[in-house]
C-alpha cells in the first residue's frame, strides 16, 4: 500500500503526541515526587513505589497487551491503549491514597510498551524502503521533546497548580493523540488472520532475545547516571538548585539530536550503529564520572549523554528483521526490556553508592553496564551470522 507524504507525517504526528505524553507522565512523576509525599502524608522513599509501579506496569503490559492486542487492526489498537492511558492518568489525578495512586501508576504504564511499540511499527510500514528508521526515530521524538519541553512544564504546572494538574494535562494530550490517530491514521492492509500463536512465536526466538538483552543491560548505563544525576549535583558539586531543570533539559535536547543520527545509524546498520551507539555510552560515563564534582562539566557530559538515548532505534530495526511472525510482541517487549534497565542501572548504582564508593561510582557502573551491551552485541552478532554447511568429502 502507498500512502501520500502528508498521510504518514500527520499519523506519525499524531503517535509522536502519544509518544510525548508517555513521556511527560513517566519522567515528571519523578520530580514531583516529594509534592504527592506530602499531600498524601507519606514519606519520600514510600512514595517512590509509583515511579517503580509504572514501570512494573509497562514491563507487564508490554507483552500482554501485544499478544492479546493482535486480534485487533493496529489502528484501532492504537486508539484504545492510548485511550486506556488517558483514563489511567485521570485515576491518578484523582487518587486519594498512596495505594491508589500506586495502583494508578501500574495501570498507566500498561499501555507504555505496547503503543510505542505497535506505533513504531506502523510508522515504518509507512515509510519507503531506506527511510524506515526515520519513521520510527520520529516516533520517538516525542519521548525525547518531553524531556526538553514537557517535563519542565509539567513540573512548574505541578509546583503552581498541585501535582494532580500534570496528571490532568497528561490525559489532555493523550486524548488529542487518541483522536488525532482516529481521524488520520490509514487503515491497516488487509493481511493473514490474526493470530497470538504467531505472535508469541517471538519468544522461541533466540536472536529476540539476544537483541533485547543489548537494550536491557546496555541502556542501563544511562539511567546508572541519569538516575541520580540531580543529587550528584547537589551533593558532589553544590550546583544551585536552579541548575538542574536546565541540565536535565539538557539531555533532553541531546537525545533529540541524538534519536535523529540513531535514525541514520540504523539506516546504515544495526549492529554497526548499536555499537557505535554503546561505545558512546561508555566513553560519555567514564568522562561523568571523572569530572564530578564540576556541575558544569557534568552537565555537558549528561547532554553528550543524551546523543546515545536513540540506541532503542537501531535495536527495533534488528527486531523487526528476526521476528518474523512476532512483530507487535518483539516491538513491545523492546520497550519492556528498555524498562528493565530503569530498574537494573539505578539498582546497581544505588549500591556502589550505599557501599561508599561515592558519586563516581554511578559512572562507573554506567561504564561497566553499557559494555555489557557490547557483550551482549557480540554475541548477537555471532549468534546471526549465517552458518556454514561442510560438504562431503571427495571420495
Amino acid at each position: 500500500m502507498v500512502y501520500t507524504d502528508r498521510q504518514a507525517r500527520l499519523t506519525i504526528l499524531s503517535l509522536a503526541l502519544g509518544a510525548f505524553a508517555i513521556g511527560v507522565t513517566e519522567f515528571a512523576a519523578m520530580g514531583l515526587l516529594p509534592y504527592y509525599a506530602a499531600d498524601l502524608g507519606v514519606g519520600e522513599p514510600t512514595a517512590g513505589h509509583a515511579v517503580s509501579a509504572y514501570a512494573i506496569g509497562v514491563v507487564v503490559g508490554a507483552p500482554v497487551l501485544a499478544v492479546l492486542g493482535s486480534f485487533l487492526p493496529r489502528k484501532l489498537l492504537l486508539v484504545l491503549l492510548v485511550t486506556f492511558f488517558m483514563l489511567a492518568n485521570l485515576l491518578s489525578s484523582m487518587a486519594t491514597s498512596i495505594e491508589t495512586l500506586v495502583i494508578s501508576r501500574v495501570l498507566s504504564g500498561l499501555p507504555h510498551g505496547a503503543f510505542l511499540g505497535i506505533g513504531m511499527l506502523f510508522a515504518a510500514e509507512m515509510m519507503p524502503a531506506g527511510r524506515k528508521a526515520a519513521g520510527v526515530a520520529q516516533v520517538l521524538m516525542g519521548l525525547t521533546v518531553a524531556n526538553i519541553i514537557g517535563v519542565p512544564a509539567a513540573g512548574a504546572i505541578g509546583q503552581a497548580f498541585g501535582w494532580r494538574w500534570c496528571f490532568v494535562l497528561v490525559a489532555v494530550i493523550a486524548a488529542g493523540s487518541a483522536l488525532m490517530i482516529a481521524r488520520v491514521a490509514p487503515q491497516p492492509q488487509d493481511g493473514p488472520a490474526a493470530n497470538p500463536l504467531r505472535e508469541l512465536s517471538a519468544l522461541a526466538n533466540r536472536a529476540v532475545w539476544l537483541t533485547l538483552l543489548v537494550g536491557a543491560v546496555g541502556f542501563g548505563g544511562v539511567f546508572a547516571v541519569y538516575s541520580f544525576f540531580s543529587a550528584a549535583l547537589i551533593n558532589a558539586a553544590g550546583a544551585p538548585e536552579w541548575v538542574i531543570p536546565f541540565a536535565l533539559s539538557g539531555f533532553g535536547i541531546g537525545a533529540t539530536l541524538g534519536n535523529y543520527w540513531a535514525g541514520r545509524l540504523a539506516n546504515w546498520s544495526h549492529f554497526g550503529g548499536t555499537l557505535v551507539l554503546l561505545l558512546g555510552m561508555v566513553a560519555v560515563t567514564l568522562v561523568y564520572a571523572l569530572v564530578m564534582g564540576d556541575w558544569i562539566a557534568m552537565s555537558l557530559t549528561v547532554m553528550a549523554l543524551g546523543l546515545t538515548a536513540g540506541l532503542v532505534i537501531p535495536l527495533q530495526m534488528r527486531l523487526m528483521d528476526v521476528a518474523g511472525d512476532g512483530q507487535t510482541l518483539a516491538a513491545a517487549l523492546n520497550h519492556a526490556a528498555f524498562n528493565a534497565a530503569n530498574a537494573l542501572g539505578p539498582w546497581l548504582a544505588g549500591m556502589a553508592l550505599a557501599a561508599g564508593y561515592g558519586w563516581s561510582a554511578t559512572g562507573y557502573v554506567g561504564a561497566a553496564l553499557s559494555a555489557g551491551g557490547i557483550v551482549a552485541l557480540a554475541l548477537a552478532w555471532l549468534d546471526g551470522r549465517p552458518r556454514r554447511t561442510l560438504r562431503p568429502a571427495q571420495a
